[in-house]
């Protein structure tokens, strides 16, 4: 195997990624230190960092969107996206992921954000995306390593093979032991650590780690299976070509330690990306992309900056790309780039060119989305892959303060929805809202300050409207008559009208059966805008359904009578009539199917029965260990912010899907309360 394993070329792109707070942006500061890009690194709390610089991140001091730096090492160029931990901002990384090389999995010994890692090494494990473990904040840990990697391997579904183990004085971790080296390191504050040499308890136990880490590669290396059999030290190259073949074709997830914010075990990070980490060839071929001489690239997230316009940050998967070029999207669009500027946290460098490998900004490729496939050339290239935003969880009914910013509003909305695909607007054409979807609290949060800070747009909020109905139980006959005489043509209409129930679910019908004449037939289709004009707003305030009205009978006047006269009578019918037939109110309700780490199973049940939840049963997740998946019926009216509590109850890993299934009666005092907000809220 030898030189061609371990030595990719040209420029990679690597995510930084996992749980909430285990360090990532940390990592980042850490790495741009260590190669000279920044003088020293920043951090999230001082506000100072390369990541997390947008004032929505600052604020927060969290990570609300990806941030990708370039940065090289050794004479070779690497780019890092910084990809946000919070599920709620998960798209950013799913989106981003197809088109890097490798991942570095940054996490801690935190049990709790087991199932938080989970998802994320799920994500990288379907998508085959070689990945290294990086076990931060080493230097706090309460537990031996090995007992955090056994605690953390059922996360993945490969072996976590461990390259380094802790030199530990008393309490504290002074340095490690590096087992694919054989050498021991100590670490110096913002330096390299130092070598020093092995010896007594630390040789036993590096003896031993070794002998673990060469077990499992050998698990798919006969040759190094038959060494350790025979008890023949492997040689230390055929070790780093199986590590890093191994690593590729995703059979092992190599384990490094560290302290990010004290810039400890960076060094050996870089060092195993540069000759383990595979290059863009390797990645074109994962993603199933031809050889081609024309710009082949993947738009791993679009940005509307506040006035340098749109940017699309690209990898450019093969080919060569000019400043100026033409680019097609798998979607059909196509634009001119204007500007190719260097991936470095503020996008302000400029270049003439980009080759395969690169990581750049393209400017004013207007039409182009996060996710697309772009090429170069006459034709649209097909789609490297399509990753769809996760459902909606969470939702608000917006408008702008100022009604003349309302179509200011509904282009930002468009931008955003460009930017994120998983924060949608949908119009409600009852009410006439817009109702602004997203992935939890935070996330809608974060939109909001978005409008305000970067386009301009006060926004005021509220819950949105539950779609309550009504229907009727009693059948009932009703006249409708409408007559009005104002000097000159009157108006004149005159129905009769039967009203009845019909069973939950068939909406409206609509007939007639007038004999002899007496409403002419010219005016029987107005009778039935009229019935639906009643039909809008019932006596307790809701569109009325699950409803037959027949036309049976009436009179006309040969002079006075119109087709908005029968149209006024029918509504006037409806609405003398419908208080008299028994009506009910009707709430939606929805299958809810929900997905917990097991631990949480109990806990959520409870919360489905405090909403009102009937529960139907729960099974563990399919192909998913230490995970159920429980299903409900629940009240439209209580899903709204289920999501705030299920995240609460599983460490913001859990969540679920909905999907309307029927209209139930609500009757006593919970339907006198909705009747009553109701009317107070018209």
């Amino acid at each position: 195997m030898g030189q061609d394993v371990r030595s990719p070329r040209g420029p990679r792109c690597i995510a930084l990624v996992g749980p909430f707070q285990s360090g990532k942006t940390s990592l980042l500061e850490a790495i741009l230190a260590r190669t000279g890009a920044i003088p020293r690194a920043g951090s999230v709390d001082a506000g100072n960092s390369v990541g997390d610089a947008s004032a929505e991140a600052r604020h927060h001091k969290m990570s609300v969107g990806l941030t990708a730096t370039t940065t090289s090492f050794m004479g070779e160029n690497y780019t890092f996206v910084d990809c946000p931990g919070s599920v709620e901002f998960s798209h950013d990384m799913r989106a981003a992921l197809p088109g890097v090389d490798a991942a570095v999995v940054v996490c801690e010994a935190d049990e709790k954000k087991l199932p938080q890692l989970q998802i994320i090494l799920r994500e990288l494990e379907d998508l085959k995306i070689p990945r290294f473990l990086f076990l931060n904040k080493i230097d706090r840990a309460s537990k031996r390593v090995r007992e955090t990697l056994a605690m953390l391997q059922p996360a993945s579904r490969v072996p976590l093979v461990l390259r380094q183990i802790p030199i530990w004085n008393g309490e504290l971790i002074q340095g490690f032991v590096d087992l694919a080296l054989e050498r021991a390191f100590v670490y110096r504050e913002h330096k390299a650590s130092e070598v020093i040499a092995l010896e007594g308890g630390d040789l036993d136990r590096e003896k031993e780690a070794r002998f673990s880490m060469l077990e499992k590669l050998a698990d798919h290396d006969d040759a190094l299976m038959e060494q350790l059999l025979e008890d023949i030290q492997p040689p230390r190259d055929a070790v780093f070509d199986d590590l890093a073949r191994e690593l590729r074709e995703g059979l092992i997830c190599p384990v490094l330690i560290g302290s990010a914010t004290r810039g400890n075990g960076v060094l050996r990070l870089m060092k195993a990306l540069r000759h383990e980490a595979p290059d863009v060839t390797e990645t074109a071929k994962r993603l199933g992309a031809r050889a081609s001489k024309e710009a082949l690239g993947y738009v791993l997230k679009t940005v509307h900056l506040q006035h340098g316009g749109k940017l699309s940050l690209t990898r450019i998967i093969a080919g060569h790309l000019d400043d100026g070029a033409t680019l097609h999207a798998a979607s059909g669009e196509s634009g001119r780039v204007s500007g190719i500027l260097a991936a470095s946290g503020a996008h302000d460098t400029k270049r003439a060119a980009a080759e395969a490998g690169d990581t750049v900004a393209l400017g004013k490729l207007d039409a182009i989305k996060t996710g697309d496939t772009v090429a170069a050339g006459k034709s649209a290239p097909a789609a490297l892959v399509e990753i769809g935003p996760l459902p909606p969880v969470l939702a608000m009914s917006i408008a702008a303060v100022d009604r003349k910013d309302d179509v200011k509003l509904g282009q930002a909305l468009l931008r955003l929805n460009e930017e994120d695909p998983s924060l949608t607007m949908v119009q409600n054409a009852r009410t006439h809202d817009t109702v602004l979807w997203g992935q939890g609290e935070m996330h809608l949060r974060v939109a909001l300050e978005r409008l305000r800070e970067r386009f301009g747009i006060n926004v005021k909020s509220h819950p949105p409207v539950v779609g309550y109905q009504e229907t009727i139980r009693k059948p009932i006959t009703q006249r409708g008559r409408h007559k009005k005489q104002s000097g000159g043509h009157g108006q004149f209409g005159d129905v009769m009208l039967d009203i009845k129930p019909l069973s939950r679910g068939e909406g409206f019908k609509f007939e007639e059966k007038v004999v002899g004449g007496a409403v002419p037939r010219n005016y029987i289709p107005a009778v039935e805008e009229g019935v639906k004009d009643g039909l809008t707003r019932g006596p307790l305030g809701f569109p009325v359904v699950d409803v037959q009205v027949t036309l049976t009978d009436g009179s006309y006047h040969s002079v006075d009578s119109s087709d908005l006269a029968f149209r006024t009578a029918a509504r006037i019918g409806l609405s003398e009539g419908l208080p008299q037939c028994q009506p009910v109110l009707l709430e939606p309700i929805h299958t809810v199917e929900i997905v917990c780490p097991t631990e949480a199973t109990a806990k959520i049940n409870a919360i489905l029965s405090g909403r009102r939840g009937q529960i139907l049963g729960f099974d563990t997740r399919e192909g998913w260990s230490g995970w159920d998946c429980v299903r409900a019926m629940m009240p439209e009216a209580e899903i709204g912010e289920l999501i705030v509590e299920l995240r609460s109850a599983t460490a913001g890993a859990g969540s679920f899907t909905r999907q309307f299934d029927h209209m139930a009666e609500v009757t006593g005092r919970a339907a006198d309360q909705i009747i009553a907000a109701h009317r107070d809220a018209a």
